[in-house]
This record gives structure tokens, C-alpha cells and sequence, in this order.
């Protein structure tokens, strides 16, 4: 058994133990390795509304394609996104099985409305391969992009989006949850709850309908 088809084995008994203690939408991670600083964010257990800026930098996904994060993916999308490295073996196979889950409970709508991002923060040893076999244990389908790319594009993304960590082993669970088109986005640290950010995607899509519906009207108005 490889290390990348591990994870399935390694991701199932941590969801067990983790998502069984999520009755308020997020848990403490339960790892005492290098992961601590992992925990002390986890233990926070809160959500917040976040501005963010998108750099304008070249990002490589999953299968090799150059791609520019605003323009090619969050424009005119809701967004759910995570930020991981391939080689970490506790809390970030757990957030990558959280976003599965999210993927399986909004279906086709993901790659249509919906788009998943999943940033590597080690983009030195994650290349496009290696976030290839990492995503097998976890995505179903279209819609969901896997990102690294040169240190210097990875590190001005993540600090546009308040994500940036100077040691990456000690980065904080993070799954952020916004709307290319209205800028809305909230972070949510610790071990989220899929259905609090498929709620929060089901809210985004009714405001934007919502809009709609009134612009659509305030045409119909018009002399």
C-alpha cells in the first residue's frame, strides 16, 4: 500500500474520532506530534468574516494547468477552500475529508455554481503530481481544484487571503467559505462541520438569487 493510498485507511479512523465530537461544528484536533500549533487553533473553535485579496500570480492545479485563482476559479462562484500539504499525516487529511463530504452533500452543483479549492502550503515538495495522487482519496468528481505552485506565488496568495503561516506544520485548520461575486467570505478554524459550510454555500446562493430576482424586477420597472 503507497503512502498517498494510506490516507483513505488513516482518514477514515480520524474523521471517526473527530467528526463524532462535532455537535457544535467543530472539534479539537486530538494529535500531540509536530501539529501542536494545529490544536491551539483548533481549540479555538470560531468563524469570523474575512476581507480578502487575491494576487494576481500564475498558481499550477492538479493536473498541471496554469491557473490564476480570482480570475480562473472564484469569479462568478461560491467557493469553499482549505489550505493542506501532502505530507501531513493528522489534521490536514481530516480537512480534505471534510471537503469531500461538502463535495458529496452538494452534488452536481459543485463545478457549476460551486467551486473547491485546496491550497498546498508546501508548494516546495507538493507539485502538481503529488496533489494528484493526494486527491484521489478524497475528491468525487469535477469542481474541485488542487493548487501549489513557485514559493513566492503560494506564500502572496496566502497572504492575501490571511492565511499565511511562517512554519506551515504549525498552520491553523482552516476552511474558508465565500462568494467570487460579492466578496462575502468567512473563515472557519478547527475541524468545521460539513454541513455549517454547506449552509453557509446554501446561504450565499439564496442572497445571490435574491439579487437577482430584485434586479430583474428593478429592470422590469424601468421606463
Amino acid at each position: 500500500m503507497n503512502r498517498f493510498a494510506h490516507y483513505g485507511l488513516l482518514t477514515r479512523s480520524l474523521v471517526t474520532l473527530c467528526l463524532l465530537g462535532l455537535g457544535s461544528g467543530q472539534a479539537q484536533a486530538h494529535s500531540a506530534d509536530e501539529h501542536a500549533g494545529h490544536n491551539a487553533a483548533a481549540a479555538a473553535k470560531s468563524q469570523e468574516s474575512a476581507q480578502v485579496k487575491f494576487a494576481d500570480v500564475a498558481l499550477v492545479d492538479q493536473h498541471g494547468q496554469s491557473v490564476r485563482l480570482e480570475k480562473d476559479l472564484v469569479s462568478d462562484k461560491i467557493v469553499v477552500m482549505s489550505f493542506i500539504y501532502t505530507s501531513c499525516t493528522t489534521v490536514c487529511p481530516v480537512v480534505s475529508s471534510i471537503m469531500g463530504k461538502v463535495q458529496k452533500q452538494l452534488g452536481a452543483r459543485v463545478g457549476k455554481e460551486v467551486q473547491l479549492v485546496s491550497i498546498s502550503i508546501d508548494p516546495q515538495r507538493d507539485d502538481a503530481k503529488r496533489l494528484n495522487e493526494y486527491a484521489r482519496s478524497f475528491q468525487n468528481g469535477p469542481g474541485w481544484s488542487w493548487l501549489t505552485g513557485t514559493p513566492q506565488s503560494v506564500n502572496a496568495t496566502l497572504k492575501g487571503l490571511g492565511s499565511f503561516s511562517g512554519d506551515f506544520k504549525s498552520h491553523a485548520p482552516l476552511i474558508m467559505v465565500g462568494d467570487g461575486n460579492s466578496r462575502h467570505w468567512t473563515r472557519y478554524y478547527g475541524f468545521t462541520d460539513p454541513s455549517v459550510l454547506t449552509r453557509e454555500v446554501e446561504k450565499l446562493s439564496g442572497e445571490r438569487n435574491a439579487h437577482a430576482k430584485h434586479t430583474a424586477i428593478a429592470m422590469e420597472h424601468q421606463p
